[in-house]
């Protein structure tokens, strides 16, 4: 069996692999779409925390049952489903307390554990989602989606807010598509006229603005009031910094972008804001389940996102080529 392997950072190889072994409770699926995202781009740069070498990567995955197994949970041959590639200890204070998402020993797909850039994957029956209506590329795209639904849930956002993202990558537009759903006024802020102006043409984004025209642009927007939310998906230490100088009094910040090293802020002008401060990570398996329902139903628009498609077997050779570096690429999606 096929397996593309990192063997280290900057360097994939193809190696022939055994099929998976199967544990009481997992599936057997049949890998038809992965898709590739910011950790896999930070894993080959080797920028990527929390990361070992070599590894399978590969957690955006949109599968087809070949098996599932001894504890269906009413899957059946056939079913196409997205992965929820996070592995959960089950009985940690955080999956306790329903948070599974953030597990004290998370496992995920791809990153901590191998991932799905092979045909045939084993994977735990509870962690797939299915639909009967999107396709495999549609469902490769869940779990991306999911960082921006959940950090929209940590936001709290609610209609009456002015809600500013920062960062228009891929995990940005994941945000800014649900900050959309959910009605409020929304500005993005990015360094690429490019990206901004994809958010105006293809999401709808009314309001844009470049680093360099804030904060009196954001005043504009807001009537003469900053944003009440920033989120900020850059995984820069210094735009994650200057969000405490881009936040209303009595305002919200989540970090959705995560780099290696300290932010640090004004404890003063923390506290003369009154700043709620959230980290986000990964998304619950009840967020899945929305998303599913949301692009099932033509609320969220997967179409514009895929910008470019290559074949397993030529990983290798076109990752370091066309996608690491490449500001063109928006999501690249591997066919299997």
């Amino acid at each position: 069996m096929l397996q593309i392997v990192l063997e280290k950072p900057g360097q994939f190889a193809a190696h022939d692999g055994p099929e998976p072994t199967r544990a009481p409770g997992e599936a057997l699926v049949r890998v038809h779409r992965i898709g590739i995202c910011g950790t896999d781009l930070h894993a080959f740069a080797g920028r990527q925390p929390f990361f070992t070498y070599p590894r399978i990567l590969g957690h955006e995955l949109g599968v087809e049952i070949l098996d599932p197994g001894s504890e269906p949970q009413g899957l059946k041959v056939g079913d196409r489903c997205s992965v929820e590639p996070y592995l959960n200890c089950g009985h940690c204070i955080a999956c306790r307390r329903g948070k599974p998402n953030c597990c004290t020993s998370l496992n995920v797909l791809g990153v901590h554990s191998d991932g799905g850039m092979r045909p045939h994957l084993a994977v735990p029956t509870r962690k797939l989602h299915r639909s009967a209506k999107l396709n495999y590329e549609q469902l490769a795209l869940v779990e991306t989606l999911g960082i921006g639904a959940h950090a929209v849930e940590r936001a709290e956002i609610k209609p009456d807010d002015f809600v500013l993202v920062i960062g228009a990558g891929p995990i940005g537009l994941s945000v800014i598509q649900f900050a959309l759903v959910s009605g409020a006024t929304l500005a993005v802020m990015d360094v690429s006229e490019a990206r901004l102006a994809f958010c105006r043409d293809h999401l709808q984004v009314a309001h844009t603005l470049t680093p360099a025209q804030s904060p009196a642009r954001l005043k504009e927007i807001g009537r003469g009031d900053l944003p009440t939310i920033v989120i900020d998906a850059t995984g820069n230490p210094q735009s994650m910094a200057g969000t405490f100088e881009l936040v209303a009094h009595g305002g919200r910040i989540v970090f959705v972008g995560l780099f290696q090293g300290d932010v640090t802020f004004h404890d003063p002008n923390f506290h003369r804001r009154e700043l709620t401060l959230c980290a986000t990570r990964n998304a619950p398996p009840q967020t899945f389940r929305d998303i599913i329902a949301l692009v099932e139903a033509g609320r969220i628009n997967t179409q514009p996102w895929i910008t470019h498609r290559f074949a397993l077997a030529d990983t290798p050779k076109v990752f370091p080529e066309k996608i690491a570096g490449n500001p063109a690429v928006l999501k690249a999606m591997v066919e299997v």
